[in-house]
């Protein structure tokens, strides 16, 4: 099924966010809590499911609800409907510091596979769906389980990754090795697998984790330089509450001066 062909813009760069440009009629679907503000002629509902059309009736509209639980989303989609006259806009935010990337299905074969949680908003009539891995040792350890994303249709989608983002073309055959934690996004052509990081010592002792993720061409990979777990891990770490080092940024007076200042809850 086509896609609406929707015009976009994205707006920033630590904290970016994308703004859709909708003609009579079109429609944009988005992850709950993702929408930023809409123009008034924008009509919001909420679907079961992924938003897109679909045939076949219920079942079919089961079936894509249930593969939303299984990569870890809710059963309903919101969708975005340009009920007025005109041009309407509506903007999604990115849930934390990184890159919107935008990604025209139709230009990579109508299909990429993501890390689960990256995608942000899409014109109505992209499907999301399920990837399995189909390598054990790859799901334990791959850093993104046996479940990801797969992200189908002709359309515009727009994929959030932490940090900066970089692109790599790989060749038939060649390989590289990245941390388990920065894979984005992938061809379906490319083979994600897992080895180890070295030798014992090396996966102990150098603080990059047991396992490095593999990827394969052919195929585009697209990797992030922040991942959200990495993130999160050193703001539980620096916290005082949880045992974290209490290192005094922000302030002269350093843990004086938040009790003075409000920032350690008191």
């Amino acid at each position: 099924m086509q896609s609406d062909d929707i015009d976009y813009r994205i707006v920033g760069n630590d904290m970016p966010f994308v703004e859709v440009e909708l003609d009579p009629g079109e429609s944009a679907v988005a992850e709950a809590g993702a929408m930023m503000y809409k123009d008034a002629a924008i009509e919001m509902g909420t679907v079961f499911g992924d938003g897109s059309r679909q045939e076949g009736g219920l079942m079919n509209k089961l079936l894509s609800a249930g593969r939303r639980i299984v990569t870890g989303e809710s059963l309903f989609t919101t969708v975005f409907t340009h009920q007025g006259r005109g041009k309407a806009r509506v903007a999604f935010a990115a849930p934390y510091p990184g890159t919107v990337l935008p990604l025209r299905l139709a230009e990579h074969g109508g299909c990429i596979i993501c890390q689960k949680d990256s995608f942000l908003a899409g014109a109505r009539g992209v499907r999301l769906g399920v990837f399995l891995q189909k390598r054990i040792l790859t799901g334990l350890f791959g850093g993104e389980g046996f479940i990801m994303q797969k992200i189908e249709g002709d359309g515009w989608v727009f994929v959030h990754a932490g940090g900066t983002l970089v692109e790599r073309d790989l060749a038939a055959g060649e390989r590289i090795d990245v941390d388990t934690g920065c894979v984005v996004a992938f061809h379906p052509g490319v083979s994600m697998d897992v080895r180890a990081a070295g030798g014992i010592k090396s996966m102990l002792f150098a603080g990059e984790g047991m396992f490095l993720a593999t990827l394969t061409g052919p195929g585009k990979v697209w990797l992030q330089s922040l991942p959200f777990s990495r993130m999160a891990g050193r703001m539980l770490a620096a916290a005082p509450q949880t045992g974290g080092k209490d290192v005094g940024e922000g302030s002269v007076l350093g843990g004086l001066g938040r009790l003075l200042d409000g920032d350690n809850g008191f």
